[in-house]
């Protein structure tokens, strides 16, 4: 069987690929260099050089930085600079300035971005629909998408506004790649926002989306479904469902980006994966209700490909496992799975086959702690686990992350912290991401006396 292909770096540049392929050709001196890069393309899976040169010129071409742009001379590239989401110097005081300035709105992207409809007749000329400008090199239906300085703008503004665009030719799929990243960031992930860093929606974001819908934009938004995967509210996936999404062939960006870029079926399966291994039974019910098998295997960041049935269990969601096999999910589990569910549930597992469960789950402490499951971190150091084992605490993987000690530190639950604290926890251990410690990580999120009782702990041995 052939080896699965090479996943490119994040942000690949034919820089780093030449010197791969002349790195390979120097450990097979009988090769040609064209034979290295043929080698090379392939263990990425692409059938020759030129199809590996040509998609990452293409990312290269769709690339922007958003939040790495500095400040701006131009006041009006200033304004939309401070006054767009970029994801990663998104702050409120920023917003907050861009609102403050007094800038002339001459610019069909100042224009956008404010919702302007007078100023956007008065510019809309030929081909300025779609002319990419301002400070990110956006198309202006993006500006208008991703604008964040005024919550106070109407809903006719956005929506004539929008309308107006589109009627001069914008495209309702633009968008760029965040830092080279394979998912593109469209008009309507900036209509729903949200995100790692829980970004504000636009504050008309579910019209404006609805009118992109209508004008032909693609509902298989990859990055709208996993900025949004981390509430529950699921209003977009029903607006998305209502257009058709898990259908067709994943729109204009997946034929450009080709295997770099998630189907429709890929998608939901993330997010059935998701929700499964966080207990979001309305979204697994209405994952199932479109189409979604429930007996697909999910798997996801680091989480080992199972059923879905199996994920809710290793996750300690009982009803969400029950109501997948109610759905038609594979309901059988592996003995560790279910030593894994009974430790999380408060249930007793059979002592002889704790070993083989820690084992297979040793990172549980984190999981478990990061969930403010008193109990389970109880139980399982009293069973054997390792307290200061690090892992994922935002999924249940056992990649070495954080120790539960951080992710309670972080989340500023002081019960945790003494729990784990009694129950032998290292102070002083650091993440494997950051370098730091569980006191740091208090610091961080602005919890700074738990921060100095984690350090005092530390003094303290």
């Amino acid at each position: 069987m052939a080896d699965a292909p090479l996943s490119l770096p994040d942000d690949p540049d034919l820089g780093w690929l030449r010197k791969r392929a002349k790195d390979l050709r120097r450990d097979h001196p009988e090769w040609k260099l064209a034979d290295a890069q043929r080698v090379l393309a392939r263990r990425f899976g692409y059938p020759s050089w030129p199809a590996l040169k040509r998609y990452v010129e293409l990312v290269r071409s769709y690339r922007r930085a958003p939040d790495l742009v500095p400040e701006q001379d131009d006041p009006r590239d200033e304004f939309l600079r401070l006054g767009s989401l970029t994801y990663g110097a998104d702050d409120p005081a920023r917003w907050a300035a861009a609102a403050a300035m007094q800038v002339p709105v001459d610019t069909v992207h100042v224009a956008a971005s404010r919702a302007d409809v007078a100023a956007l007749r008065r510019l809309l000329v030929d081909g300025s629909a779609t002319r990419e400008g301002g400070p990110f090199a956006w198309a202006p239906l993006a500006y208008l998408a991703y604008a964040r300085h005024d919550p106070h703008v109407t809903e006719a503004q956005v929506l004539g506004s929008a309308r107006l665009l589109l009627e001069h030719g914008a495209d309702p799929d633009t968008g760029y790649l965040w830092h080279g990243l394979p998912s593109p960031f469209t008009a309507l992930t900036g209509c729903f926002g949200r995100g790692e860093g829980d970004q504000p929606p636009h504050p008309h974001g579910p019209a404006l989306a609805r009118t992109l819908l209508e004008a032909g934009a693609d509902p298989n938004d990859a990055q709208t479904l996993y900025n949004r995967q981390f509430r529950r509210d699921d209003s977009h996936l029903e607006l998305l469902f209502e257009f058709g999404l898990g259908t067709g062939d994943g729109g204009p960006w997946r034929r450009r980006l080709g295997r770099a870029a998630m189907s429709p079926a890929e998608m939901l399966g993330r997010q059935l994966g998701w929700a499964a291994v966080h207990g979001m039974d309305e979204r697994v019910a209405l994952l199932v209700a479109h189409g979604v098998d429930p007996a697909i295997p999910v798997t996801m960041y680091g989480v080992q490909a199972g059923s879905a049935h199996a994920a809710a269990l290793a996750a300690g969601h009982v009803t969400t496992a029950e109501l997948l096999a109610s759905l038609g999910a594979d309901a059988t589990s592996s003995p560790e799975e279910r030593v894994v569910a009974a430790v999380l549930a408060g249930t007793n597992p059979d002592p002889a086959l704790v070993q083989g469960a820690i084992r297979e789950r040793p990172g549980l402490v984190a999981w478990a702690a990061h969930h403010g499951n008193h109990a389970a971190v109880r139980r399982a150091v009293e069973l054997g686990w390792d307290v200061d084992r690090r892992a994922r605490t935002d999924v249940p993987s056992d990649q070495p992350w954080e120790t539960g000690l951080h992710a309670a530190a972080g989340q500023g639950d002081r019960e945790m912290v003494q729990l784990l604290l009694e129950l032998g926890a290292d102070p002083d251990v650091t993440d494997t991401r950051f370098g730091g410690t569980p006191a740091d990580w208090a610091e961080h999120f602005g919890h700074v006396d738990l921060a100095a009782h984690l350090r005092e702990a530390g003094r303290r041995g």
